[in-house]
This record gives structure tokens, sequence and C-alpha cells, in this order.
């Protein structure tokens, strides 16, 4: 067990120096690439009250989700990994092609161009102008399916070893996942649920993994990892929705009750104007809406965070080329430390998510004894 602990330490670090580096590397080619066009062009940014380089920019087009995987760049030329793009649109019906078509968003393809600026940034238009129904494989969607395929492979072949010899120690793949499931089934479901857990168990766990796994390959800068999955609020949404379903679909008499005809309220808020029905009809749906919120919020503020000390470096370049020099050192020592601090989020807000799911669905289905109360 602590082996496999030491490897994934060792791996992740890593990982977080190549992509420190990987990032300086784009950033700056970026930056003398843009400052070589304007002399060229007879411009002088620093005249003109231009900035060569724009931090939002910078962190928004790596966290964002996008039609492309880029890696890095080969003298001032991006290389990335094309994704089918699926459009389809009434007047040109369904059009099936690689992102690669677009050449970065440079040329256009059948009528259609990948935007690059404005506010239609990064989607896709028609020559009209006008957005066609997009069902693109994009980034993070790739990346969910990359994630699926792994969650399946590691859980089978656990399933497997199991399979063969129930009673065996765990080992490899086993000491890994055991604890966890464990930890799933008795600190999480059993204690907030109740008895009837294991009916909720296999969401759990599922919900869990899925967090947990996509947290840690968002850390990874190497395609097909590197997506800013779970902090797309999209994906948010779908997990606190599926939450929402289980809890009020599996919500049992005494949970409506308590809803529409709380025991104990006085009769004045329920009539004329039933206020704590309104209230407690309400919490039904702010109750997953914070688990969208967060778990986006703290994933994506983690990306934000060190992408942001990037951009120090190159907002103190220009003012001196010595003070970025100096600077990139303590930007490189935060990120070292930020990136255990982001390893730290992974698991914690797979948890929570985890937990406070769990502890929604064992309120709507927990017993009431209304005499006792």
């Amino acid at each position: 067990m602590y082996r496999w602990t030491y490897r994934i330490v060792v791996i992740f670090f890593g990982f977080f120096l190549l992509v420190n580096f990987e990032l300086f590397a784009n950033t700056e080619e970026d930056h003398t690439e843009q400052v070589a066009g304007d002399q060229t062009a007879g411009h002088n940014p620093e005249e003109q009250g231009e900035e060569e380089f724009d931090p939002g920019d910078f962190i928004f087009d790596h966290i964002k989700d996008s039609h492309e995987w880029h890696i890095t760049e080969i003298n001032h030329k991006p290389v990335s990994i094309p994704l089918p793009v699926i459009l389809y649109s009434k007047t040109k019906g369904l059009n099936v092609f690689m992102s690669g078509r677009f050449e970065h968003g440079h040329a256009t393809y059948r009528g259609f161009r990948l935007e690059t600026s404005g506010e239609n940034k990064g989607k896709i238009t028609d020559e009209d102008g006008t957005m066609p129904l997009d069902l693109s494989i994009t980034k993070n969607v790739a990346a969910m399916f990359f994630s699926m395929i792994l969650l399946f492979l590691i859980f089978i072949s656990a399933a497997r070893i199991y399979k063969k010899n129930p009673v065996s120690k765990p080992k490899g793949i086993q000491s890994l996942i055991e604890p966890v499931v464990l930890f799933v089934r008795d600190d999480i479901a059993k204690s907030s649920i109740g008895p009837k857990y294991e009916r909720f168990l296999p969401y759990l766990l599922t919900v869990f993994f899925f967090i947990l796994i996509n947290n840690l390959l968002g850390l990874i800068p190497i395609p097909p990892a590197g997506a800013n999955l779970t902090g797309n609020i999209a994906v948010t949404f779908v997990l606190a929705a599926f939450t929402l379903f289980v809890t009020n679909f599996s919500g049992n008499r005494n949970y409506w009750t308590h809803i529409f005809n709380t025991p104990g309220v006085p009769f004045w808020l329920k009539l004329p104007l039933p206020i704590m029905p309104i209230l407690e009809a309400i919490g039904i749906f702010t109750k997953p809406f914070v688990l969208m919120v967060r778990l986006f919020a703290n994933i994506s503020a983690g990306h934000i965070i060190a992408l942001g000390f990037f951009s120090i470096i190159f907002i103190f370049a220009k003012m001196s080329s010595s003070m970025a020099y100096g600077i990139s050192v303590i930007s490189v020592l935060f990120n070292v430390f930020m990136v255990f601090v982001e390893l730290l989020v992974a698991f914690i807000q797979a948890y929570v998510f985890t937990f406070l799911s769990a502890l929604y669905i064992g309120m709507a289905v927990e017993e009431h004894n209304h005499g006792h109360d």
C-alpha cells in the first residue's frame, strides 16, 4: 500500500513539473511571437498602450473546453490532437469531420468556422453567422470517455481477482481500491442512510470514483488527461441532477409530508400563505444546486490559482526581465505547493459530494416516528 502511494505521489509531482515548464515555454513563445509580429508591422505595443500578454485569456484558454486537444507549440506552430466535429444545420444537414480542418481557427471548412475571438470564441458558426447544433466530441467529452474506460478496466480487473479467490489477501490494485470502497460503504452510505444503504451504494460508489478519477486526471498535463472535466459546470450540473432525481424518486411518505405539511409548525405559517411549504419546496432544488456550484468552484479555482502564478511572471516581465526570472522561481515553488493542495482537494471534493448526496438520500428514506417526536 505504501509503495503504491509513493509511486502515485512521484508520478503526479513529475507530471506537475512537466506542465509547469510546458506552460512557461508555451506562454513565452506566444509572447515572443506577438512582439515580433508587432515589430514587423511597425507597431510598438508599449507606445500604443497595448498589452502583449492577457492573463484572462491565458487562464481561461487552458481551463475551458475546446474542439482540439492542445499539447504544445513547436516553432510558433501549435501542436494538438484533432477531435471529431459533429454538426447539424437545417441548410447543410449532418456534417462529420475532424477539427484539424479548421487549422486552429485559421480556416473554414464546408462553410463552418471555429471562432477565435468575440463573444462566440471557441464555438463553431455557420457562414451566415448562426450556430449549428454542435454534437462534437470535445476535449471534455473525450476525457470523460477515457475516465469511464479507465474505471471499467480498474474495477473489472479487481472483480475478476475477487471472483477467483474471494478470501485472498488484497494485492495490487485491490489493495488500493478495497479500503476506499469500504470507506464509502461504512463511513458514508451506512452512517448517512441507515439500514437501506445497500440500495443506494452502487450510485454513491459510482459518483465518488467518477469525481475522484477525473479530479486526479485533471492534474496530469498529458492527453488523454489534463481536461478540466469536474471544473465544467455542465458536468457538475448533471451529477447534481442525478442526486436530485435519486433523492426525490426514493422519498417516502414521511419525506413529502415534512415538505408540504411540516409537523409542529404553527398553522399561520401554512395558511393562508403557505410559507413553510414554499421554503421546503425551494430546498429541494437548492441542495443539489449547492452540490453543483461547490464542486465546480473548488476544482476550477485550483487551476485558476496555478495559472495565475504563471501570469505573474509575464506581468513582471513587462517591467524587467531580471525581475521576471526572480519571480519565476517563487511562482514555481508556489505551484509545487498548489499541486499537493489540489491532490488533497481532489479527494475532499469527491468525499463531500458523495457524503452530502448520501445525507440527502438518508433524509428522504428515513422513517419518522411522529408520536415520539
